[in-house]
């Protein structure tokens, strides 16, 4: 990470929440198997109060707790940070389902022995701890309240929530998190990377919606312009025009490669002559069984109004996949969508109500509607799973990257269809 960027993030978050570089304040909920690391890119043990080594665990789901544990030691807690707002939301599951264990292992000061955490990696972080019986008895007493607004009772003096990512699909779980469990508190997602490379820093951190300066010393960016033309030219920083959206073609450290990256941008407009962008969607991600090329995010919008109209129920996550990844299983009838979602609130659909999300496609997209009309794509198959589906389907990918929602891996596949109730 450039150095530039670590200090416009710390110099941004400072101004922007006075107390949030307190020693020791800042608590993190990130999964980094190949070695620690902060997802905000400041590096400073000081500021943390989570240890390192619970990060690098082997498994994702036990680091996570071990990190909850350590971030639910410190009351006066400023900061709460996730390199994903699906760690913090898995995190927080983890404490909903386990807050008694959790609050006899503060009042003890012991590490439970638990899948995925080493002996050897046990004994070294249980003795960072300490007993903290007043502590435990405050956990108790305000999860036997329910889990409203939990993380702002447990951390009263908490000033901002930062996610390493919060668009595309992470956008999902940062609406559930502010609806909810977090409720009243701002997210903050400073960086913008793809590719693993940096581009811009948000130095924005109270607008709820993310945009980004892009920096120009810190990776060579060129622009596609989007609809593509028939022979496409990149353009550069200083030929962006604000409102349009644009592919990144990005040449980046190290190894000065120079390849698409697969994302669009949209410019929101300029600071100092420099492109603000908001990123707008991955290009691999899209739904396609007939040419029609329906992208993820505009897939999730249309999920979401479907979902609006089945009432009490909240969705939690899901994930699309075409008929033909199925085989046999996905029936005889023309190529189609599987969807696969985790709802709150509600554990079953009519037939009527699983029409919906269909009506809604055919609705928003009209080569959607036309395919169907002609029967070159068939319904729509919906599919409902178990509470917790994709907090194991995130686990057994094994990656600290954000899970794709149009899957097209089998092993996930076969791992999400176990899951079905209905």
């Amino acid at each position: 990470l450039p150095a530039q960027g670590s200090l416009l993030y710390l110099d941004t978050l400072h101004v922007a929440f006075p107390q949030a570089l307190a020693p020791q304040g800042t608590a993190l909920l990130s999964w980094a198997p190949g070695g620690p690391r902060a997802p905000a890119g400041w590096p400073l043990p000081t500021l943390y109060c989570t240890p390192a080594e619970a990060g690098a665990l082997p498994s994702r789901a036990a680091a996570l707790r071990v990190q909850l544990l350590f971030a639910l030691r410190m009351r006066a807690l400023h900061v709460l940070e996730a390199g994903l707002a699906t760690e913090l939301h898995d995190a927080l599951a983890a404490l909903r389902a386990g807050w008694p264990g959790l609050a006899e292992d503060l009042a003890l000061g012991r590490l439970s022995p638990q899948p995925g955490l080493p002996e050897d990696a046990r004994g070294r972080l249980q003795a960072l701890l300490a007993p903290d019986a007043a502590r435990a008895a405050e956990l108790r007493a305000e999860c036997a309240q329910g889990f409203e607004g939990i993380v702002q009772r447990l951390w009263p003096q908490l000033e901002v929530v930062v996610v390493g990512t919060a668009h595309g699909a992470e956008l999902l779980y940062c609406d559930a998190l502010r609806q909810a469990d977090c409720k009243g508190l701002p997210f903050y997602c400073p960086f913008y990377r793809a590719a693993g490379a940096l581009l811009g820093v948000n130095l924005w951190p109270k607008e709820p919606a993310p945009r980004f300066l892009l920096c120009p010393d810190w990776a060579f960016c060129e622009f596609l312009p989007c609809p593509a033309e028939e022979e496409p030219q990149t353009v550069l920083l200083g030929e962006l025009w604000e409102g349009r959206e644009y592919g990144l073609v990005l040449t980046a450290r190290p190894g000065e490669y120079r390849c698409r990256a697969g994302e669009v941008l949209r410019v929101a407009g300029f600071h100092k002559q420099c492109p603000v962008v908001e990123p707008v969607r991955r290009e691999s991600q899209a739904l396609s069984v007939r040419g029609e090329s329906i992208p993820e995010e505009r897939f999730c919008r249309s999920l979401c109004r479907a979902v609006g109209m089945w009432p009490g129920a909240r969705l939690v996550d899901y994930v699309c996949v075409e008929s033909a990844l199925l085989g046999a299983s996905s029936g005889a009838c023309a190529p189609h969508y599987e969807v696969f979602v985790e709802l709150r609130g509600l554990r079953d659909l009519s037939e009527a109500q699983r029409y919906k999300l269909d009506q809604c496609l055919q609705e928003d997209f009209p080569i959607y509607k036309s395919f169907r009309f002609k029967g070159s794509i068939g319904p729509l198959r919906l599919h409902l799973v178990g509470a917790g589906a994709f907090a194991r389907l995130r686990e057994a990918l094994g990656s600290p990257l954000p899970m794709p929602r149009v899957l097209r891996e089998e092993r996930l596949l076969q791992l999400i269809q176990s899951t079905v109730i209905s």
